[in-house]
């Protein structure tokens, strides 16, 4: 995977930080659902908001931090900035990037698909190195004290200690002294002074749930967040060392089953996930990662197993649902297409502009001699795409095949008008 230009899709460590963020952000007077939280795959320390309710947290920092206390520390923090209005507004380049960026569902069925050309756009919204970043991400001493004192008044009304925000910071602290190209973003684009240390270390003195311990249920999905994470991105021979043999937690027999994977090695892959299954068989989240182990090695009918599975436990996960659903495709069987496109349609709803969605469907319909629906489907990943012509091609393709007066034959008309009127105005442009 890509370092620093692409995000990490994955539905149980995404829900991992939700269930961080949530009590903060509903303090914050922030429905959770208005939050979109991201996850950048960049091995440095940095978390970022921007406009449109939208924080990103580099893996990083999430495989960085010894407790989930750190990171709801630093999810406080940057929720100050939003509430604050302390945002990176973002110019259209990057709102592009942001849309239509190969977006990995690395943790779950890798796959997305590549578009035009946003690396610039990418490296900047995304966190990349060098002076346009600190331009554009830096906040002033001023909004990160207004942060940190959000952060605490938050922390308290969630009777949680404000240990985790300071330890987190007291471990960059020291980076201050080292030269710009060698510090974490972090620390370039979130000031740190005495005084904000000073004041976090005397609110933690004083306040009446600084001695509350990290609650045990999310420390251990802190445990499991950082193994899944180290063993897709770290080398394997690491992630053996991490977790060796001798370690017979949970984390650990995890990080080691995606290592062996990762290696080829089904023959130890499979029965540690197997083992992880047997112990908890309500766990989706093993048989998602069953069902990728399973389809990325050929293994189609019982990777749709494993699937079928993991979406009956969790029912309305949009990635899981693609997922099963690229397996069944995969597998060019017709008698899979109702069920494809009953999984699609749930994804498409919670998120429309999934390219990767799309194109499985119009593959769906192909396979099925939908011919019509096909189409369609292929203009709306042609609009997300930016590719207008396409859109027209489809658009027309699809009316000869569909009938008219549907719901879909007037949306067909809606991209159509959208796709003819952007080729028309780049024409005027061009005169």
């Amino acid at each position: 995977m890509a370092q620093g230009f692409g995000l990490i899709r994955d539905t149980e460590i995404e829900q991992t930080i939700q269930a961080y963020a949530n009590p903060i952000l509903e303090t914050a007077g922030l429905p959770p659902k208005s939050v979109t939280i991201r996850i950048i795959a960049d091995n440095s320390l940095n978390a970022f908001v921007t406009t449109g309710n939208r924080m990103f947290l580099n893996t990083g920092t999430l495989m960085a931090a010894n407790s989930s206390s750190e990171i709801i520390g630093v999810i406080a923090h940057e929720t100050g900035h939003l509430v604050g209005g302390h945002t990176v507004t973002f110019s259209d380049q990057m709102e592009a990037a942001l849309r239509t960026t190969l977006l990995t569902t690395l943790l779950g069925v890798a796959a997305g698909v590549a578009t035009g050309n946003a690396d610039l756009g990418m490296a900047v919204a995304l966190g990349g190195q060098g002076t346009a970043q600190r331009q554009v991400l830096a906040f002033s001493r001023g909004q990160e004290s207004s942060a940190d004192q959000f952060a605490l008044k938050a922390l308290d009304q969630t009777e949680q200690s404000a240990e985790g925000l300071y330890k987190f910071f007291e471990r960059i602290s020291g980076q201050e002294l080292l030269i710009t190209d060698r510090q974490d973003p972090y620390v370039r684009t979130h000031p740190l002074t005495r005084n904000r240390m000073t004041s976090i270390r005397a609110h933690i003195d004083q306040s009446s749930y600084s001695e509350i311990a990290p609650n045990e249920e999310l420390e251990e999905k802190h445990r499991r967040m950082v193994a899944k994470l180290y063993s897709f991105l770290k080398p394997q021979k690491s992630t053996l060392q991490k977790y060796p043999e001798s370690d017979v937690s949970l984390p650990a027999r995890y990080a080691r089953s995606v290592a062996h994977y990762r290696r080829g090695r089904l023959d130890l892959s499979v029965p540690l996930i197997d083992g992880l299954i047997e112990e908890d068989p309500d766990d989706p989240y093993f048989w998602e990662l069953k069902g990728q182990m399973l389809l990325e090695n050929g293994r189609i009918p019982e990777a749709i197993t494993a699937y079928k599975e993991a979406t009956r436990l969790l029912p309305f996960a949009p990635l899981i649902l693609v997922a099963q659903a690229h397996a069944m495709v995969e597998s060019g069987d017709p008698a899979f297409t109702q069920e494809t496109q009953d999984a699609l349609r749930i994804a498409l709803q919670v998120d429309p502009n999934d390219i990767f969605a799309w194109n499985l469907s119009a593959k769906s319909y192909a396979i099925n001699n939908q011919l019509g629906m096909s189409a369609y489907a292929a203009a709306e990943r042609a609009l997300l795409l930016g590719q207008f012509g396409d859109v027209v091609r489809f658009t027309l393709k699809a009316e000869e095949e569909l009938p008219t007066g549907t719901p879909i034959w007037v949306r067909l008309q809606d991209l159509k008008t959208v796709a003819r009127n952007y080729i028309e105005d780049q024409r005027n442009r061009r005169r």
